[in-house]
């Protein structure tokens, strides 16, 4: 089958399976089965160069399942957040888009720090994605990152191994993570669970394949911002900068949260799509 032919086919079965993004979808799919990029396969696409039968039956494989709703990060085995390709898989949290925004808070906030080597401290960093951008866009920083999960450390510590080897990577519970750095951190960020207890994400691909552990906490979904908004206050310097995602309707009461606990300079800062995305805060 022509390749033009196969990724309208693609699409066209991602969009009555209710994928939003099917067409980028069925071309990224493909790419990765053809290892080539996406400019590659248009240039592929316009020659009309063939590909194999067996290529052809792997593309139809993976997409029956993407058309199940299973993650095309799970299929590939790859996610794209900045400048970093992660490795991921079941039971680790696959990076989101809107992230790279809350990700670029904490990096201005810690090259405006004045030192040779300034600190940051990712909780609950899952793939490594916001640790690792702060580690390789901010190279002068030291920079550490816990995670809990035990499904996901394995891809964690394949991604640092890869992008950022002199980054420190614990595992461990974030609510008692770091003692041996209390009042040295200039920089502490997080995009921890916030999805309330009882409510079920929209998206299949979010409620059937995202872990647990990285989605829920508590009633209201606030439980572990609580928690890294009072850990913050030991960990973090006076003058350091905090940054906290979030759910959009939830950014006034993690405002109060911060504010409550006494942090200084609150501030909620919005994502592409104009939606409350994080908050900042100076200790």
């Amino acid at each position: 089958m022509p390749l033009k032919q196969l990724l309208t086919q693609l699409t066209a079965q991602f969009e009555a399976a209710g994928i939003e993004s099917a067409q980028a979808d069925a071309e990224l799919l493909v790419a990765d089965v053809l290892n080539c990029g996406r400019g590659e396969l248009a240039v592929k696409i316009i020659t009309g160069e063939p590909i194999s039968e067996q290529q052809q039956t792997t593309i139809e494989e993976l997409a029956a399942k993407r058309a199940e709703r299973v993650p095309l990060q799970h299929l590939t085995g790859k996610a794209y957040f900045r400048n970093l390709e992660l490795s991921v898989g079941p039971g680790v949290f696959v990076p989101r888009p809107e992230t790279e925004q809350v990700a670029q808070l904490a990096i201005d906030a810690l090259k405006s720090v004045a030192l040779a080597e300034p600190i940051a401290i990712d909780l609950a960093t899952g793939s490594g994605a916001i640790a690792l951008s702060l580690a390789t866009e901010v190279s002068y920083a030291k920079v550490y990152a816990v995670e809990l999960s035990d499904d996901a450390i394995g891809y964690t510590r394949k991604n640092f191994e890869r992008w950022a080897p002199d980054a420190e990577l614990r595992q461990g519970d974030l609510s008692v993570a770091f003692d041996d750095l209390a009042g040295q951190v200039d920089v502490l960020i997080s995009n921890p669970p916030y999805i309330p207890e009882d409510m079920v994400p929209i998206y299949p691909e979010v409620h059937l394949h995202d872990p647990k552990l990285a989605l829920y906490s508590g009633k209201d979904g606030l439980d572990l911002i609580r928690v890294i908004s009072k850990r913050g206050l030991m960990l973090v310097k006076p003058g350091g900068t905090l940054v906290i995602e979030h759910a959009d309707p939830q950014s006034q009461a993690v405002r109060e949260i911060l504010e409550a606990d006494g942090w200084r300079q609150v501030r909620a800062h919005r994502d592409f799509n104009l939606r409350d995305r994080a908050v900042s805060a100076i200790r």
